[in-house]
């Protein structure tokens, strides 16, 4: 920082520039910012600020003045976010939770544990193909220049995601004074992949007075690849077995022989069978002992390639002081491939347990759950899955802002988007019968352990037979074009100071294509030559005793030989269809129209004698679905279309109210309505089956709901900020959402004939001669709920400190969340027959972060530790006799980053992430039953990051 200069002058600058970046349709108020200006003593220096200090006190400044509950991320430079991608940024912001960290990036975003994010650029809505929201992790850091995210918004604000809006906010030209030039260049090394990652950005913008004016120019392009590994452990799903001891099984059964008559039990109950040592089941009217175990372990080593090209371009034109215009553009790619090495066992076997079955298991203390246990003859395959996938987004935009009169301006905006995500996944089953395995399975801090007879044979191809091959593709695409205009009135009517308005229009359409098949071989992996076959190494050795390395289908070699490998299989089943015969059947297509009109008035007055700000609007929003479906037929292949259309509208009211009692404390009432509406996907009525592979007397499947509904949100805050000195402030909020019409899945049993049956038709090669039944869980608006909570953060620069730490700094926030939702439980028929209460998924009651930061000189610095408590991540398939909830452990991430700037042009830095090389557990939990002990499901080893980078500009 070359000047210092007051907290107020400053953040009223770094405001209004916010401000007109974001346009005049941002929440912030207009007339609040002219207000301020009146009020603050003009700033008499040109203040430059970098680094982490500047980046925290500028997303204060943001705060302070905006009239929503706002969290910003500055870039600490230009092209200089604190981390890699827009999400992982994100993860220190007050009230945000991430998780699913995979591929050596976080996955999920949630604000106050709801993920239906509206996520903008520039204001303007962005999607990835048929969904309603961007990847944000697809967008480099490098083309940001500041992420803003709502937690509460007003009429003059888009309507959609209840959880809040995230803006991802571009560089323009008029940004800067001149010619600005910059390059980064990063390299990220990730583990456990233990491979370098290359990231390289560049950008150039200048400005020019014309004869029309002012005009200027901005390119940014950027580029990051990156190699990957995630290995996982996991056992399967808890089925019941006879006791192994003979005296105690019933007539007709074996020692240890897993129970499939559902008479007997009843799969997917909410808490799954009893635990207790001595549970009995009734057999024909007479009780008998049962144990728990699981029914396979597995085991994933999923290595692959990703890479993200993206570019934005701007132009702005002033051809005087009371107009600009702007065009922009974006794009955003993704590439990705990998090749996931499977290996799985079933151990639910009971044919070959020896001569004592008693033996051959250890169960925990005071229960009838299996701990470990030795099995022979057991089947077990390894499955070698390729997937590929691209994404191309591009956005248009066309932006233009007049000052009409010096009490009108306007802002009228054009975009256009498209966006087409295609991916295609192949996978090779080689199976096996293996003589004996012998499992634990919690060998110690949840994580499952087992070892074969004779691991080595795990990679030995003449082991080994080629069974299924699945081919499938997919294509989604999603198109957009927007259209809105807006406007501020300077009223100055009384306590009515000015009137915003606006209307927009957006004309949306998605579609689905797919196609699948399969088909059987068998033949020995040997006999294919060892081109075709691929060994791995060194699997899991953090996580615990398991095999490291086992023999798959080539992966890689049948992809680039992929016509070869499909005739062979074409030979071995006429049915299986040959390269130049393959084709995508669209699945469903929607045309959807939204219409918003919105006015708000923004007010002043005092109380007590001090300011009172409001804004007081409503904004009306009607949307128009046009659906079409189309039914395959499984054996003819005959197309069948199907369409709905449905009409829904609402008004959607909105308060703020800012209070100012002291010099700096700010005071906000926020309260408003939001609405989420139904995801594509879940439209669509066309059902998607798979087979019995567990052999419980049904398959499973999904469906879509025509009918669906939007949810609608109503969201009270109340927020106070206290900015107790320059640079530094803390502040927190209480907040409720009430949600109605929350949109869950219902099971129902349906017969499917076997015409439509893609695993017992005739060109399956399966019993076509009758029917089978499928549990198919489908979308209904069932369900309302609330979620509440409070937010506490802290900023501070502490004054004073001994030369050394001056210039030390803490940022932290903590959030306390509690969320229930009535969760509809419906028979066989469909019909409801009781309401279950659960937490909503993906909430932790508790998260936050600190982080330490420190800038002195050329040294800029910080720590952070990330922690989120344990929280209900889905649901388990009603197939099973485990608890039905799927819980994740609490979860944590140590980050660092360390820059020095070695002269004005050029810096260099050095940041970790996951240092202490956390792990991500899962377990089956409900009410009381299950534990991280005793119901363990899944380690997924994450791995650590460190990088480095160089940067220069001039």
């Amino acid at each position: 920082m070359k000047t210092q200069v007051s907290a107020r002058p400053l953040a009223l600058k770094l405001t209004v520039t916010a401000l007109m970046g974001a346009g005049l349709l941002s929440s912030a108020s207009v007339w609040a910012q002219e207000a301020a200006a009146r009020t603050e003593p003009a700033e008499a220096a040109t203040v430059v600020v970098t680094g982490v200090k500047a980046s925290l006190i500028k997303s204060l400044a943001i705060k302070r003045t905006n009239d929503q509950v706002v969290e910003s991320i500055v870039a600490e430079d230009i092209g200089k976010l604190p981390d890699n991608n827009v999400v992982e940024a994100l993860q220190r912001v007050t009230g945000i939770q991430v998780t699913d960290r995979a591929g050596g990036e976080v996955g999920t975003l949630s604000i106050r544990g709801l993920p239906d994010v509206q996520t903008t650029w520039n204001g303007r809505t962005i999607f990835t193909a048929s969904g309603t929201q961007v990847a944000l992790q697809d967008i480099p850091s490098t083309l940001v220049r500041q992420i803003d995210v709502y937690k509460t918004r007003d009429a003059s604000q888009l309507e959609t995601g209840i959880a809040g809006q995230v803006d991802v906010k571009s560089l323009r030209p008029f940004d800067f004074k001149g010619q600005k030039i910059s390059l980064a260049a990063r390299e990220t090394y990730l583990q456990p992949a233990d491979k370098a990652n290359p990231q390289l950005s560049a950008m150039f913008s200048n400005r020019w007075q014309t004869g029309i004016g002012e005009v200027g120019a901005l390119v940014n392009l950027s580029e990051a690849k990156t190699k990957y590994r995630n290995e996982s452990v996991t056992p399967g799903a808890m089925v019941p077995f006879t006791s192994p001891n003979a005296a105690e099984v019933p007539a007709g059964y074996t020692p240890l022989q897993r129970i499939t008559d559902t008479s007997i039990w009843t799969p997917g109950t909410h808490a799954g069978l009893p635990t207790a040592a001595g549970s009995t089941l009734d057999f024909n009217g007479k009780a008998y002992p049962y144990y728990l175990a699981r029914d396979a372990v597995f085991q994933s080593d999923l290595k692959g390639e990703r890479e993200r090209p993206a570019a934005n371009i701007a132009l702005q034109w002033k051809p005087n002081s009371d107009a600009v215009y702007t065009f922009e553009s974006m794009y955003n790619g993704y590439r990705d491939k990998a090749f996931n090495q499977l290996l799985f066992s079933f151990v639910d076997w009971w044919g070959d347990l020896g001569s004592n079955p008693a033996g051959s298991i250890t169960t925990f203390p005071g229960t009838n759950i299996i701990k470990s246990r030795n099995v022979g003859s057991v089947y077990g395959f390894n499955s070698g899955d390729y997937t590929t996938s691209a994404t191309d987004s591009y956005v248009y935009a066309l932006n233009g802002k007049w000052d009409i009169s010096d009490k009108l301006k306007l802002e009228g905006d054009l975009s256009y988007q498209t966006s087409t995500f295609h991916s295609e996944f192949t996978a090779t089953r080689i199976d096996r019968v293996a003589p004996s395995i012998s499992v634990d399975f919690n060998g110690g801090g949840g994580n499952t352990a087992f070892r074969f007879n004779n691991n080595a044979d795990l990679t030995d191809p003449a082991k080994w037979n080629v069974a299924q091959f699945y081919d499938t593709a997919n294509r989604n695409k999603g198109s957009a074009a927007t259209a809105s205009l807006g406007g501020v009135y300077d009223a100055d009517w009384g306590a009515l100071q000015s009137i915003q308005f606006g209307a927009r229009f957006d004309d949306r359409k998605a579609s689905e294509a797919n196609r699948n098949q399969s088909a059987f071989l068998g033949r020995n992996l040997a006999s294919l030559g060892p081109a075709y076959a691929s060994t791995n190494a060194n699997f899991g050795t953090s996580i615990s005793d398991v095999p490291r390395s086992w023999v798959e289908p080539n992966a890689y070699y049948i992809r680039d030989h992929l016509d070869d490998w499909r005739k062979m299989y074409n030979a071995a089943d006429a049915n299986f269809l040959t390269s130049d015969k393959l084709s995508l059947q669209k699945t469903f297509e929607v045309d959807e129209k939204t219409k918003n009109l919105f006015v708000m008035g923004n007010t002043q007055n005092e109380l007590f004698g001090h300011r009172l700000r409001g804004n007081f609007g409503a904004r009306y929003v009607k949307v128009d679905t046009d659906m079409t479906f189309y039914k395959v037929d499984a054996t003819t292949k005959a197309v069948t279309p199907s369409g709905a259309s449905k009409s829904t509208s609402k008004v959607l009211p909105s308060m703020t109210l800012i209070y100012d009692p002291a010099r700096d404390v700010v005071v906000r009432l926020n309260y408003g309505e939001t609405l989420r509406r139904p995801t594509f996907g879940d439209l669509n009525p066309v059902l998607q089956l798979g087979d019995d592979v567990s052999k419980v007397g049904y398959g499973s499947g999904s469906g879509g709901n025509p009918d669906l509904k939007p949810t609608h949100s109503k969201n009270l805050d109340l927020t106070g900020e206290w900015y107790f000195q320059k640079d530094s402030a803390l502040y927190g909020t209480l907040f409720k959402r009430k949600i109605d019409g929350l949109v869950v899945s219902l099971r129902h049993k349906v017969h499917v004939d076997p015409a439509n049956d893609p695993f017992r038709n005739s060109t399956s090669g399966g019993d076509h001669t009758n029917g089978y039944d499928y549990v198919i869980n489908s979308p209904v608006n069932a369900s309302n709920g609330d979620i509440k909570g409070g937010e506490l953060g802290l900023i501070y620069f502490p004054k004073g400190l001994p030369s050394l730490l001056d210039g030390l700094g803490i940022q932290g926030s903590y959030t306390r969340l509690t969320s229930s939702q009535n969760v509809p439980d419906a028979n066989d028929a469909g019909v409801i027959v009781s309401q279950l209460e659960t937490p909503f998924f993906g909430v932790s009651h508790s998260s936050y972060n600190a982080t330490l930061a420190y800038e002195k000189g050329p040294v800029s610095a910080r720590l952070s530790y990330v922690w989120r408590s344990g929280f209900l991540a889905k649901n388990e398939a009603a197939l099973f006799a485990n608890p039905i909830g799927i819980w994740r452990q609490p979860e944590k991430s140590v980050d660092m980053q360390i820059s020095y700037k070695i002269n004005d042009r050029m810096s260099v830095d050095i940041s970790g992430v996951n240092l202490t090389n956390e792990m991500q557990q899962q377990y089956y939990h409900f009410g009381n039953a299950g534990s991280p002990q005793l119901t363990n499901f899944g380690t997924l080893q994450t791995g650590r990051s460190v990088s480095a980078a160089v940067r220069w500009q001039m």
